[in-house]
């Protein structure tokens, strides 16, 4: 009764409910979602070439993240994008992502990352919006239309890959102590 009482009374209450739910995990990453509310500004902008090229990276991140040394192969990234480029969808939707994911793979083909290598350039992008503002309220959730059928394709990438790092992030990476440890050392570099 009494350690109940101080509880409810105690100033550090709220950090003796959190020790007691040791599963208790974070839902969201500050750092992650400027980084793909920035994507989305970038497409509200109609800036697709800058939105397709910080899109693109979210694969190779959310590997990286996942590994103890920060390490990425198009193997993997292409992996990721399998599991969760093509989630599961209707016929019309489900005929899309993997047109996307056929696209993605391509363009990893085409790369030369078949080793192991750290996406320093990526991972740095992604830190540099730990410091960032999240977006106002005020923007359409439509999606802007491209004129062109390229810019129509770069930004069916673009909204397929926020989508997938997005379920990623909420499905898997919340609860994965590696991604966790991994964004906490890349919000301590200067």
């Amino acid at each position: 009764m009494q350690d109940r009482d101080a509880q409810e009374r105690g100033p550090h209450s709220g950090n003796q409910v959190r020790h007691s739910h040791p599963g208790a995990v974070p839902s969201d990453s500050r750092m992650l979602t400027n980084y793909l509310a920035d994507i989305e500004q970038l497409l509200c902008e109609q800036r697709w070439d800058a939105a397709l090229r910080e899109a693109c990276d979210l694969p190779q991140i959310a590997v990286a993240l996942a590994d103890p040394q920060l390490r990425s192969s198009s193997e993997r990234v292409k992996r990721w994008c399998g599991k969760w480029v093509r989630a599961l969808k209707t016929d019309s939707e489900g005929k899309r992502l993997e047109r996307v994911h056929r696209v993605l793979c391509e363009r990893l083909d085409h790369g030369d990352e078949a080793c192991e290598s750290v996406p320093a350039r990526a991972l740095r992008r992604l830190r540099l919006h730990r410091l960032t503002r999240t977006l106002p309220g005020g923007f359409t959730s439509e999606h802007p239309a491209a004129a062109d059928a390229q810019g129509a394709g770069e930004v069916e990438i673009c909204y397929a890959l926020i989508a997938a790092a997005r379920r990623w992030y909420a499905n898997s990476a919340c609860r994965d102590a590696q991604v966790q440890a991994n964004l906490a050392r890349l919000a301590l570099l200067h």
